[in-house]
């Protein structure tokens, strides 16, 4: 069947119909798939103008629409129900807005935009059409961080006192394209990519900012973007976050260490699901999704090294990317707020702007305030 002459069986069975812009590492190895994976969600349309990745769309997607640029959607709006977008950064502010402007709810891929003004711009457009507005943040569903929401809804760790989070990778070579770039308008480097994540994992699970201090730096030879940073946030309920994100650590450090006044949980490694869906893998496949080892266990105690077997192993909860477009399509259907809101996402845009001026300034940070 030729894809531009799909029936409409999935309307008449009242599936949604989501058209995705973008289909290169975000658009095909996270999007993509896990729109697939969702009950009453299908991918109907994949705007890319690049020929390889348009035979890549034909051949991991059969049947999908394929459309070289946004235009298209927009002409054809009433036969869509969600736009999502999963282009490069500098792109998703006027994508939002043009999909918003055709009346169609939308998903932006992390970081919605590069200002929390330009977020809370998209949100309020959106909240007067009547429109769902949503970032995508699949690491809220990462196997670590649902694992340590579940012991701090236990009260295992008494008050916490400090959460260290790292996203840390060895990548000594530079590997080129937008993420890279030293244009600011291509909105690139590690603290609004990886920040991006932490920072909203730490506000998520903590609550507001109060002060941001941060050092962002270029290491490697002929870098252009930041690519090895630290945040330290203070929040509202004293809590102090301390966030790492690097392209250069030799030696890895603890996904997380979360320190409280009764104990402590310290836990390695990566959530599995990325590297599943970079191989191939699907959610649909795989009994044990989101499944590690027991190898691979944090582990919680006070007074131990977890390196020399202190502490108790806590089984990991299973990761569940899949949870998010399984909320969209609910929260489409229902009228119910999205997974994670723009108002959210602007929360820790604030954060990463004022990570920004830290770091240029060499001074806290207030958020809300001169420091």
């Amino acid at each position: 069947m030729d894809a531009n002459s799909r029936d409409d069986s999935s309307r008449d069975t009242g599936t949604l119909r989501a058209g995705l812009i973008g289909y290169g590492l975000a658009g095909s190895v996270f999007h993509a798939p896990l729109i697939a994976a969702a009950d009453g969600l299908a991918l109907d349309t994949v705007v890319t103008a690049s020929p390889e990745r348009q035979q890549q769309v034909r051949d991991e997607h059969p049947g999908v629409r394929i459309a070289a640029s946004a235009d298209e959607l927009w002409a054809r709006a009433g036969e869509l129900d969600l736009i999502v977008i999963a282009s490069p950064n500098r792109t998703h502010v006027p994508l939002a807005r043009a999909a918003l402007e055709a009346g169609l709810p939308v998903v932006v891929d992390k970081p919605l935009a590069a200002t929390a003004a330009e977020a809370e711009e998209l949100a309020a457009l959106a909240e007067a059409r009547g429109l769902l507005l949503s970032a995508f943040q699949n690491r809220r569903w990462d196997n670590d961080f649902l694992t340590l929401r579940k012991l701090l809804a236990d009260g295992a760790l008494g008050e916490v006192l400090r959460f260290e989070s790292r996203f840390e990778r060895w990548r000594p070579q530079l590997k080129g394209g937008w993420r890279e770039s030293g244009d600011p308008a291509e909105i690139g480097g590690l603290l609004y990519d990886l920040g991006s994540h932490l920072v909203d994992q730490a506000l998520t699970l903590f609550g507001p900012a109060v002060s941001v201090y941060a050092e962002v730096d270029v290491r490697r030879a002929g870098a252009e973007a930041d690519d090895d940073t630290f945040i330290a946030i203070t929040h509202a309920n004293g809590v102090r976050s301390h966030l790492w994100m690097s392209a250069i650590t030799a030696q890895l450090g603890p996904r997380f260490r979360v320190l409280g006044s009764e104990a402590g949980y310290v836990k390695y490694g990566l959530d599995p699901q990325e590297a599943a869906l970079r191989e191939g893998l699907r959610p649909t496949e795989s009994g044990a999704w989101g499944a590690e080892p027991e190898t691979a266990w944090g582990r919680l105690g006070a007074g131990e090294s977890p390196l020399t077997g202190g502490g108790r192993p806590v089984p990991t909860v299973r990761g569940d990317y899949p949870a998010y477009y399984a909320a969209i399509a609910t929260a489409l259907r229902d009228g119910t707020p999205p997974p994670v809101t723009a108002a959210e996402a602007a929360a820790a845009l604030r954060v990463l702007e004022a990570a920004r001026v830290s770091a240029t300034e060499g001074r806290t940070v207030r958020i809300g305030g001169a420091a």
